[in-house]
């Protein structure tokens, strides 16, 4: 019997999304150790912190040209170069480790030089999706995308732990190094199906209207614009939030409470993650994104003003559950919207403008805490008679009250954007680029 070649798409799509997926968790546990290596050597915050803006900051600025090189290569070659790069700087790092010779810098360089393949990884693994899955499947095909990150998010925090004990860094680095080229052998193997790339195009448009391209056709279509300005909104929002739950639970709280609280809520983004990878897709998938993000506002609120930890891995399970949710159905909304042949440019537009906002809220996070919010809050501070009397005075109260404002903020960026009105019915007013079956 003749195999349905969309069966045979979504059997390769899974091939490569389990390799990736172990990749994904030898990354994170790289990661998980490296940053330890650097806060237990100089015990600077802000040191430590350095690591996620040279993680995040150089994939927001290639991405455009990545975009661009993505829509002109096959997608499939496009995965294998950003998995090489990225393979190479890890076992660099681990020449330098095991030979003695590793510093904090070496392990800037290599964040840094990962974050720029990064860049092409996402738009080709994102338009290579499409390539592969029919529409009707894109929703359980993101939300195994999602699965993918729950799992880097639940098992690398608890594994990594355990493995620094019994292999010790270069250990870790070496199970990394395993699964890249796990990875790696899976993309060589699989077949793919044939890209169409307009070379003749490609050849005769200036390379500035070809980096730009992305950004001219989000800004045409209003709906998928002020969809990704509300996620750049919510990813500032969020992204303080995310610097801060750290030291928010160890200022009344053990390390192992706060292990707890994220394990809890990786649980959440796992079982959501297969939820949606399992169930039918929503009809309305922008008013899934509009309810989760509120859930997620309120989560964040009420994150403020509780200092007990059942209730906290309560909220942390409600908001990491909400997440697969909000990105999946985001994700199928512009997967139907834009082409396939464009698919690259405009996706690496949306990544870098969408994450844009991160490194400014890891930047701004600490001194917004340490000077402004914590003073506010302590014994004698200005709001000590006032705020302090409902959520508490002393150390932590006033990441607590930022906690407070943060999640108010959220929701009301979910309100306002929800009364714009090609928002609000992008999927309707604006027509599939892939017909549905």
């Amino acid at each position: 019997m003749t195999q349905h070649p969309k069966n045979t798409g979504m059997q390769i799509f899974t091939l490569i999304w389990f390799g990736q997926v172990i990749s994904l968790i030898g990354s994170q546990l790289s990661n998980f150790a490296l940053g330890v290596w650097v806060y237990q050597r100089t015990g600077s915050v802000t040191q430590f912190a350095l690591i996620s803006l040279f993680t995040s900051l150089p994939m927001i600025l290639i991405s455009p040209i990545a975009g661009t090189l993505v829509d002109q290569f096959p997608r499939r070659w496009m995965m294998v170069f950003s998995d090489l790069g990225a393979g190479i700087a890890t076992g660099v790092i681990a020449i330098l480790l095991a030979a003695g010779d590793l510093t904090i810098w070496h392990i800037y360089i290599g964040a840094t030089i990962s974050s720029c393949f990064s860049a092409f990884q996402w738009p080709a693994y994102t338009s290579a999706t499409t390539l592969l899955v029919p529409p009707q499947h894109l929703a359980r095909a993101n939300g195994m995308l999602q699965i993918g990150e729950a799992a880097g998010r639940l098992v690398a925090p608890m594994l990594g732990g355990v493995l620094l004990l019994i292999l010790d860094i270069d250990g870790i680095l070496f199970i990394d190094f395993a699964t890249f080229i796990f990875a790696f052998s899976i993309l060589l193997l699989v077949p793919f199906p044939k890209q169409y790339i307009d070379r003749h195009r490609a050849e005769k448009t200036p390379w500035f209207k070809e980096v730009s391209y992305g950004l001219i056709y989000i800004l045409k279509r209003r709906g998928l614009f002020a969809l990704l300005l509300f996620f750049a909104v919510n990813n500032f929002l969020v992204g303080i939030v995310q610097m801060l739950i750290t030291p928010l639970v160890l200022s009344f709280a053990s390390a192992t409470d706060l292990g707890t609280i994220m394990t809890v809520g990786g649980v959440g983004m796992l079982a959501s993650s297969v939820l949606v990878s399992t169930v039918k897709t929503p009809q309305h998938l922008i008013l899934s994104i509009f309810s989760f993000m509120l859930l997620g506002g309120i989560c964040i609120t009420c994150a403020g003003f509780y200092q007990f930890v059942p209730v906290l891995a309560l909220i942390a399970f409600l908001f990491f559950f909400g997440l697969p949710i909000i990105n999946s159905s985001s994700q199928v909304i512009f997967q139907r919207k834009v082409p396939s042949s464009v698919q690259g440019r405009v996706f690496a537009t949306i990544g870098a403008i969408s994450n844009a906002s991160q490194p400014f809220a890891y930047t701004v996070a600490g001194p917004l805490a340490d000077k402004i919010f914590e003073p506010l809050m302590t014994p004698n501070g200005l709001l000590a008679g006032s705020i302090g009397k409902i959520i508490g005075v002393g150390t932590g109260r006033g990441i607590g009250l930022m906690f407070i404002v943060m999640g108010i903020l959220t929701v009301l960026a979910t309100v306002i954007a929800y009364q714009y009105k090609p928002l609000r019915l992008v999927e309707k007013q604006l027509p599939d680029a892939v017909a549905q079956d």
